[in-house]
């Protein structure tokens, strides 16, 4: 009888053992879906930790899926489109049964998204469309025409064009030309702008007016800073006040802004001018709050990254995802899919409300 009580005890824990494996699916960092989709690997490649907006795309990716109970590959190709394509051809070998892509050049993936294809596997892409490719199943981004708007519109009406006859001048930027984007986000704030630059409220003193005059490759800050510093030394060695900037990221801003302080703006006698952005990067809205650059565009990577992850799981599991867009965004090859997530405008009225209050940033960072 001792003996059998000794069995049964053992049996008794044995069991207890039993009953704790089975919940370490659905507790921990893994979640509920963790047991289910552990076997699963998703390839996240994006483009550069050099702009603080893909290291949070990137980790906020990476912290969701693996919520979720996905293992991830998240690569960062340093805005280098051979190691961002042999990053891709990696994350295929591995097995990657998805692939999520913010392309560096969405014109140079054609080649190694035809080998995706050939092993199954499907891609979402991510912020930036990829082009001139049929294997791309699903475009998560943001609403880039508005984004254009939203800072033309801060323009228009910061400097009052709607009731002041002006003339006030302006210049313009634009992003890197081997981003889709960059002319979404053109097209939107020019649907703005040109009537003013057409009736002469706005001037346009470099004479620099269409998206190839104005592109900044890569989005960099320092071509930014030398072409603002190029454009001060030849249209407004006169005197003439610049009023206006148009800027479509936030790196771009802070170069412009770098020049333009280096002849004397950001005074007293001689006030910085109207400055629009995009990404609402920590080291922008402390330029912000410092009273350089006046506004940025917020596009909150919490909520692109949910959208892609939806896509994703949709992918693998032969279902469709849900999609606010089957027109707009035609690759070359085939028009894609696409969610659009709202941005938002920030200045120094909203910040607090739309970047702390919100999570997405804390006061300590922004100190």
């Amino acid at each position: 009888m001792k003996r059998f009580g000794l069995l049964m005890l053992l049996f008794s824990f044995v069991l207890m053992l039993a009953a704790c494996g089975s919940d370490e699916g659905t507790s921990g960092d893994g979640g509920e879906g963790a047991s289910e989709n552990a076997d699963q690997l998703i390839g996240v490649a994006m483009p550069t930790k050099s702009s603080q907006r893909w290291v949070d795309d990137g980790n906020n990716m990476v912290k969701q899926l693996e919520e979720q109970g996905y293992e991830t590959d998240l690569q960062y190709a340093e805005d280098d489109v051979d190691k961002q394509i042999e990053q891709i051809e990696n994350m295929i070998v591995k097995g990657a049964d998805a692939l999520v892509i913010a392309s560096i050049d969405g014109t140079a993936l054609t080649n190694v998204l035809e080998k995706a294809n050939e092993q199954d596997i499907e891609v979402v892409a991510y912020d930036r469309l990829i082009m001139e490719s049929p294997h791309v199943s699903y475009y998560a981004t943001f609403d880039n025409f508005q984004v254009g708007v939203l800072q033309a519109s801060y323009i228009e009406e910061a400097l009052n064009l709607k009731e002041e006859e002006g003339p006030f001048n302006i210049e313009l930027f634009s992003g890197s030309p081997d981003d889709n984007n960059s002319y979404f986000f053109w097209d939107g704030a020019m649907s703005v702008l040109q009537p003013y630059i057409d009736d002469g409220t706005l001037v346009v003193q470099s004479g620099q007016t269409d998206v190839e005059q104005t592109a900044t490759m890569r989005w960099s800050g320092d071509k930014a800073k030398s072409r603002m510093e190029n454009i001060l030394s030849s249209s407004y060695a006169s005197g003439e006040t610049v009023d206006a900037v148009l800027s479509p990221y936030d790196g771009i801003s802070r170069g412009v802004i770098q020049a333009l302080k280096g002849v004397g703006y950001g005074t007293d006698d001689q006030p910085l001018p109207v400055i629009t952005g995009q990404d609402a990067e920590v080291a922008s809205i402390k330029s912000i709050i410092a009273g350089e650059q006046t506004q940025t565009v917020f596009k909150d990577t919490r909520d692109l990254a949910a959208v892609a992850i939806d896509m994703t799981e949709a992918i693998l599991n032969g279902e469709e995802a849900e999609v606010n867009d089957t027109e707009t965004y035609d690759n070359g090859e085939k028009v894609v899919p696409s969610y659009l997530v709202e941005p938002v405008s920030v200045d120094i009225d909203n910040y607090q409300e739309i970047v702390i209050d919100s999570g997405y940033y804390s006061e300590e960072e922004l100190e």
